[in-house]
């Protein structure tokens, strides 16, 4: 027996089972783990679809996953994060995302340049920490982020970046600035170069130049020649390979102009240090503008981490103790001073108050919370006093869940990537291979000194070209349009739904619960021949012997107007029609108008009017009798959000067509949604109907819903909408959550998808009318008609101006309301 086999403590690993239904299953499947070697022992548990395994040898889990694939019941695959360093251009993506790929077990693998994040969906059987170590041997030292670690040290550092870039581009231009002075100099003021060479003579400046030229290569542009050369002995070159190359070639031929002349041809012997570390020295520049932008792109995710406060005051034995909000548990009471924020979610235990929830929904209003309401971690307190029992916690909290949101659709790659992704696969390798045929035909027809000419062509083409660009393009754009809309209240689970909303053509609602309020209420109230308090007071006390969802709104009614009830007797109620009981001495009788009928109760022509109008609203009219005589209408109907009339509007002025689907019968259904102003009503909607309806809207369909029932048909429609007070079904089915109950978020949604994609488009246009414009430039296809020859410095600037601008456009989606 091998020495793992008597490990104490050997790796325990808990594998999801797909497919297994019955008892049989489990049989094949314990029969098919037993047969692996290297498996100490296993158990299958049907009811939660989990397999236990104990390994004496790690070899075998891949092993075992191989065998429950084998048998039909493949083992759910996992997600992994790695964050991933030193890349700096699409190329570099290209390179991970191709390396992840070819690991066995793995399905998928995005890689974010913006954020530095690989996201990598495999099979359970591949360790995280292998498909780091694949990573790493391509050059981009990578590492398994932890499940637990906080979001804020999951993503990669920009501001540290900006500050190492900063520090190196100040070195850099205190050393470049002697060497681009005494050579470019004289260019612009003659008499100072003629004075310069009679004071020191060319060879001394030359060796200067030289010095400090090594000095800038060697030290502040180290990270270039780091990166670069062993990716291009790699045989996968990048950004830095271009860089490297073209400073150094500069930086050589000049070397041997200094110290060994006779080499080169009498009419080549020019030096070109100034362009090496210029080149250098503005690279190092874009590179620092490039990862202040970047960490002012990620600037929305920072401030959601920074909402939860690192302690919160928890009753403890009956004392107030301070604790760190890592010791709270569920269960636990917390005690909320008013200005503060909410530690947890929760539940008010005790006191009532307003709390400030618009840092997650968008909503400026504060939100009024009394006992039995939900609190959530990150939101502010108003000025009462509040206690609350601990519901979530950690990752379980709200706001943690609205994070990870968010870092998900960052790292999600939209439709539009897959052409960058191929035209950046092959980008490096073509701009080297312009760059050699550029030497090539300078050297063939180029004027004397064609050696020098050769050079700077073929460097300018090296440096002119930005990878960078291209792979930021789309990433960065995403990076800071979910963020925004985070802010917003907005918040995109799946990345491509940014993409597929910008083409909407027609949105969809729900009714109940998403263009109304989705309880009853009174909405109307006429009183003939008697004081209407007391009508309301009476017609309430009495139904608060029924459990009926309209008895409950007359009753919040009376309450919300101060009334005191009484206590009713005598009730009986008539199914379908109402309810009968003594209150305070009088007859009452509530309900429709079969219940004045039955009552032999006169009816008011008035009130019998106004019932009809109301029912035309698609209210119930409800009549209220009080010792025999007619004296109230009460109309209850779902109320309309304050909202809806307002998003609707807003929908049309956006070029969008607006539906409302119910399950309300179409006569409630015209009511509402005419007061609404929806274009198309369908009602007496079941939950299977929706569904058809919405395929039968086609492309660009929306759909808006909050409840179980609009599962189908948020999964059904292209993109899915679900307002974040609605079921946790619900909004796992949608692909855009809205954190509060405001319909208006739709209109955020879809001005933030069209505002994303419109910059994306704007990104790529640089990026790639960059590259086709100025590659040529540099290769010299203007000279022959009288035009310039690109200078390599231009072209550095160039390069680096072309990044800057990209990322800084992007920062400006962060002004989208």
């Amino acid at each position: 027996m091998s020495e793992s086999n008597h490990n104490p403590n050997p790796p325990v690993v808990d594998l999801t089972v797909t497919g297994m239904s019955c008892a049989s299953c489990v049989g094949r499947v314990e029969k098919a783990l037993a047969a692996v070697p290297g498996l100490r022992e296993s158990s299958v548990n049907l009811a939660t679809g989990r397999a236990r395994l104990v390994l004496d040898d790690p070899q075998a889990l891949p092993l075992a996953t191989q065998a429950l694939s084998r048998a039909g019941y493949p083992a759910e695959p996992v997600e992994t994060r790695l964050q991933v360093e030193g890349m700096s251009c699409a190329s570099c993506v290209g390179r991970v995302e191709k390396a992840l790929a070819a690991a066995p077990g793995v399905t998928q693998a995005l890689v974010n340049l913006a954020t530095g994040i690989a996201t990598v969906r495999h099979d359970p059987g591949a360790t995280p920490q292998e498909l780091a170590d694949r990573v790493s041997r391509t050059g981009y030292a990578a590492q398994v982020i932890a499940e637990d670690t906080p979001a804020a040290h999951a993503g990669h550092d920009h501001g540290q970046d900006a500050r190492q870039l900063r520090r190196s581009f100040l070195i850099a231009l205190v050393l470049t600035l002697p060497v681009f002075v005494t050579e470019m100099g004289g260019h612009a003021f003659p008499p100072f170069h003629h004075w310069l060479h009679a004071t020191f003579g060319m060879q001394p400046i030359w060796i200067m130049q030289f010095v400090l030229t090594a000095l800038v290569l060697a030290w502040p542009g180290r990270i270039f020649f780091r990166a670069g050369f062993p990716a291009l002995l790699r045989g996968a070159p990048e950004m830095n390979s271009l860089v490297a190359l073209g400073s150094s070639a500069a930086f050589l031929y000049s070397t041997v102009a200094t110290f060994a002349p006779g080499l080169l041809p009498a009419d080549a012997v020019h030096v070109y240090f100034e362009a090496a570390a210029v080149i250098v020295t503005l690279i190092l520049l874009g590179r620092w503008l490039e990862a202040r932008a970047k960490g002012e792109a990620g600037e929305a995710i920072r401030r959601l981490i920074e909402l939860a406060p690192d302690s919160a005051t928890v009753l403890r034995d009956g004392q107030a103790v301070d604790l760190p909000v890592s010791q709270i548990r569920p269960g636990d009471l917390v005690r909320l001073r008013p200005g503060e924020r909410v530690a947890v979610d929760g539940i008010v235990t005790e006191g009532a108050g307003r709390i400030d929830e618009s840092m997650l929904t968008g909503e400026p209003v504060p939100v009024q919370k009394a006992v039995g309401d939900a609190v959530t971690g990150g939101t502010v307190n108003g000025t009462a006093a509040l206690t609350f029992r601990v519901t979530a916690t950690g990752g379980d909290t709200a706001l943690a869940r609205i994070i990870r949101m968010v870092e998900d659709a960052q790292t999600a790659k939209l439709p539009v990537q897959a052409m960058v992704d191929r035209i950046t696969a092959v980008f490096v390798p073509v701009v080297i291979a312009l760059a050699l045929l550029t030497f090539v035909l300078w050297m063939i027809f180029g004027p004397a000194p064609a050696l020098s000419h050769a050079l700077v062509a073929a460097i300018s083409v090296l440096i002119i070209a930005c990878p960078c660009a291209m792979g930021l393009a789309v990433p960065v754009s995403i990076m800071v349009g979910t963020g925004r809309g985070a802010q917003l209240g907005v918040l995109f689970r799946r990345g491509e739904a940014l993409q597929r909303l910008s083409d909407a053509r027609i949105v969809a609602f729900d009714k109940t619960g998403t263009l109304t309020e989705g309880h009853p209420a009174l909405t109307a109230f006429e009183v003939r021949g008697f004081d209407p308090d007391e009508a309301l007071r009476l017609a309430a006390s009495a139904e608060t012997m029924s459990e009926h969802p309209l008895a409950a709104a007359i009753v919040q009614a009376a309450r919300d107007r101060g009334l005191a009830l009484e206590p009713a007797s005598q009730a009986e109620s008539a199914t379908g029609k109402g309810l009968a009981a003594q209150v305070a001495g009088h007859a009452i009788l509530i309900g429709n108008a079969a219940v004045l009928e039955q009552g032999n109760i006169a009816p008011d022509p008035a009130l019998i009017a106004r019932a009809g109008d109301e029912a035309a609203k698609g209210a119930t009219p409800v009549h209220l009798a009080i010792d025999g005589q007619h004296v109230a209408l009460m109309a209850l109907a779902d109320p309309i959000r304050p909202e809806s009339i307002r998003t609707v509007r807003e929908l049309h002025d956006l070029g969008l067509r607006s539906a409302m689907i119910s399950g309300d019968t179409q006569a409630t259904a015209d009511a509402v949604g005419r007061q609404i102003g929806i274009d198309l009503i369908k009602g007496g909607v079941l939950p299977e109907g929706k569904l058809e309806q919405i395929r039968g809207f086609g492309a660009g369909s929306v759909f808006v819903g909050d409840g179980i029932n609009d599962a189908p048909a948020l999964a059904a429609a292209e993109t899915g909408i679900a307002v974040g007070t609605g079921t946790d079904v619900a909004i796992e089915s949608a692909e855009v959550v809205l954190a509060g109950g405001d319909p208006s978020g739709v209109v955020r949604a879809i001005r933030l998808s069209r505002a994303v994609m419109r910059n994306i488009r704007q990104n790529l246009f640089w990026a790639f009318g960059y590259n086709a414009a100025l590659i040529p430039v540099a290769m010299g296809v203007l000279v022959p008609f009288g035009g310039p020859q690109l200078s390599p410095m231009l072209a550095a600037g160039a390069m680096a101006l072309s990044s800057v601008f990209v990322v800084t456009n992007a920062l400006r989606l962060r002004r989208v309301s």
